[in-house]
């Protein structure tokens, strides 16, 4: 009998471990583009810090553009989700940043040089260059994925179509959940005229180019501003919350470094502290933890946050 009590008590034991170790994910869901816009909508009441997952967030493990990556990142934050799209030699939309397979896959040379069927012998690798047995996603799959997960940030390498990206997004209804990157003002016009409802990450790193955009017919209600991968002083960030436009900066890079050498001076923290809104960074562990802090000191929530 009280063998019986020690492999109860032990089975009960491993169950508890394994529960403790699942990850719980934080995901952010939209019912219509309605509530996106109002989400972000800057107001200083209704303001929500987020981290962008550049590439999805990579780390050990987990290659950059894939949805299994893009999944672990959600169990740190809330997640955008920002990936790059691809034209593989028969037209298919795949993710990948890269022209070339060789530093993110076990392929060798131009994606654009293999069919889709022939990409899906090709495994990713991780930062560290580590094989995994994960797959280069398509279009189709991570907007299929990312309803009701993630806000995601839509990045089109040279010569892919907006056309055919925005008819992929209306095709899966995800108008709710997607931004797109453009890099210029005329960019931001093509896409505006394509599809009125979208939004927009458009660059506005001084005010001449919001004014530039608004007189190309892009209202502020359909754009999220992209200032730059240094922060910018306080009256840029003024401006842009007073027309009710939320911000992202970039820390991918030098700011990146900085805080991973010096934590603790919560350089995150900071950041959105003195008004930035979306930090685009390839530290999310660590920046997730201090957007935690800032969202519980300031006593934010949102309805659209699980």
């Amino acid at each position: 009998m009280k063998f019986h009590y020690l492999l109860f008590f032990a089975a009960i034991s491993v169950f508890t471990a394994c529960k403790q170790q699942e990850k719980v994910h934080h995901y952010i869901k939209f019912n219509k583009a309605e509530e996106l816009y109002q989400f972000l909508k800057w107001s200083p009441e209704k303001r929500y810090p987020l981290i962008s997952a550049h590439r999805g967030g990579p780390m050990p493990g987990f290659p950059e553009n894939c949805i299994e990556t893009f999944e672990n990142a959600t169990t740190y934050n809330p997640m955008v989700i920002e990936f790059d799209i691809a034209y593989s030699k028969d037209s298919v939309m795949v993710i990948m940043h890269d022209d070339k397979l060789d530093r993110t896959s076990t392929g060798k040379g131009e994606i654009g040089s293999y069919t889709y069927e022939e990409l899906q012998a090709f495994n990713l690798k991780d930062d560290d260059g580590k094989e995994t047995s994960f797959k280069i996603p398509t279009l189709d799959s991570v907007l299929s994925w990312s309803k009701g997960k993630v806000l995601l940030t839509i990045d089109l390498k040279r010569g892919v179509s907006y056309a055919k990206v925005i008819e992929k997004v209306k095709r899966y209804k995800v108008e709710s959940n997607s931004i797109i990157i453009t890099y210029t003002a005329n960019q931001a016009q093509e896409v505006h005229q394509l599809a009125p409802d979208l939004m927009i990450s458009a660059s506005v790193q001084k005010k001449s180019e919001l004014k530039r955009l608004n007189n190309l017919g892009i209202p502020n209600n359909r754009i999220v501003a992209f200032v730059g991968v240094s922060a910018p002083d306080k009256e840029l960030y003024g401006y842009l919350h007073e027309k009710g436009i939320t911000t992202i900066l970039g820390t991918m890079g030098n700011i990146d470094k900085s805080s991973i050498a010096n934590p603790a001076k919560n350089v995150y923290y900071h950041l959105v502290n003195n008004g930035a809104d979306i930090l685009s960074s390839d530290n999310i562990a660590q920046a997730a933890e201090q957007l935690d802090k800032f969202r519980y000191n300031k006593k934010l929530s949102s309805a659209n946050i699980n």
